[in-house]
């Protein structure tokens, strides 16, 4: 899960007695998810002809050129919500660093332990936003830091496989404009491609040798601040008790907060819907050849009236309407209408289950409610942007 903060904001504030951090306990986490993160790295990068010649001294670097960039936006993200929650003299813990190394990133994010209930919308309001800010803050630099220090594109002539994109670059020294087809490249897998966010696309736009999507998760440093961008955009995401969704209650109380939680609850849905016949469908058809479409097409359904029931418990005409309507957009992605299979990514039916059953997509009450200060307001607006230029709604596809 990403980096976020676990806390109540239910009921007044109670007093109570700051608990002692173990601080032996959180180092030993951080040092624990630095060394997945580089392991996890050195996956990704995968310069294997490189290392042949300059060691595995290299490999190792390469890993910690991609963790110690991610692993400090974690850090600085985590750090704006405690040092929020103490200016407010709410008794918060220190980071728990989560490490995972068979994820594919390295970690799990970090959270942090807010003890005790938020008393009011503004203390709500800058513990919410305060780490999103400042995680984005550092994102940004990373990306513009990895941008500026772009190898020109041999740089991938030491990666294995990848023959059409590097018979391209032998030819021309510049990336092809297409993906190169994979046809063309004989016994090579399918290819990984991660999503264009608006900010990281107007970056793009500003430097040189810039690689594509389907390629920036061997540059470590341009993909560490992807990711940034990725858990920033999570965490904004604006449901529930996500830092999304305290920004958005605090802005405009909890009748708009839940309209436009649901709303994007069910963008995602339909995505999901989207991605999953893209994805699952050609497994159940290899499975069951005669019956594959019709499974597919159930299990979807299934899937999505439980989901609808949850979503809209106390309006019947609105479940019934909602997965017809999600129901037939996925099969206007299959037939490619107006470009939506561009937009199906079958992971966000498993991230609006973990909203709908652990996140929750309505916020709780905040005891004392008080309109924010003009600043506060401003900052919650940048909060919306940041979310918007951050974001993609098919954050990994295949290729």
């Amino acid at each position: 899960m990403p980096n976020s903060a676990s806390s109540s904001a239910s009921s007044p504030r109670a007093s109570s007695q700051a608990s002692p951090d173990r601080a032996w306990l959180h180092l030993g986490l951080f040092v624990l998810t630095l060394a997945s993160t580089i392991y996890a790295g050195t996956l990704w990068v995968n310069r294997a002809l490189y290392y042949e010649t300059a060691g595995q001294w290299a490999l190792w670097l390469d890993g910690i050129r991609y963790a110690v960039p991610l692993l400090g936006f974690l850090t600085v993200h985590e750090f704006g919500h405690y040092f929020a929650a103490r200016h407010h003299g709410i008794n918060t813990s220190l980071p728990y660093y989560i490490p995972f190394p068979f994820n594919g990133i390295g970690n799990f994010g970090a959270v942090i332990r807010i003890r005790e209930p938020i008393p009011s919308m503004r203390t709500l309001f800058d513990i919410g936003a305060s780490g999103p800010v400042a995680g984005f803050v550092i994102a940004l630099g990373i990306l513009l830091y990895a941008f500026a220090t772009l190898p020109p594109p041999e740089y991938l002539l030491d990666q294995p496989g990848h023959e059409a994109l590097k018979t391209h670059i032998e030819q021309y020294g510049t990336f092809p404009d297409e993906p190169p087809s994979l046809a063309d490249a004989e016994g090579e897998a399918s290819v990984l491609v991660v999503g264009q966010t608006p900010l990281f696309w107007a970056l793009s736009q500003l430097f040189e040798n810039v690689p594509p999507m389907y390629e920036i998760y061997h540059y470590p440093v341009l993909f560490a601040g992807w990711l940034g961008l990725f858990f920033t955009a999570l965490n904004l995401l604006p449901v529930g008790q996500l830092d999304g969704g305290h920004v958005l209650y605090a802005l405009f109380g909890d009748r708009w907060h839940r309209r436009l939680a649901r709303l994007f609850v069910w963008i995602l849905l339909l995505s999901g819907s989207i991605g999953f016949m893209e994805g699952i469908q050609p497994a159940l058809l290899a499975f069951s050849p005669a019956w594959g479409t019709w499974l597919s097409w159930g299990v979807l359904a299934g899937v999505l009236y439980l989901y609808n029931r949850s979503i809209f418990s106390k309006a019947p005409v609105l479940q019934i309407v909602s997965l017809g309507t999600l129901l037939g957009g996925a099969a206007l992605a299959e037939m490619e209408w107006a470009g939506l299979h561009t937009i199906g990514y079958s992971g966000w039916l498993i991230w609006t289950l973990l909203i709908l059953w652990l996140i929750r997509v309505e916020h709780p009450p905040v005891h004392r409610r008080e309109r924010l200060s003009p600043a506060r307001r401003w900052l919650g607006y940048l909060c919306i942007a940041i979310f918007i230029s951050s974001f993609s709604l098919q954050p990994l596809s295949i290729m």
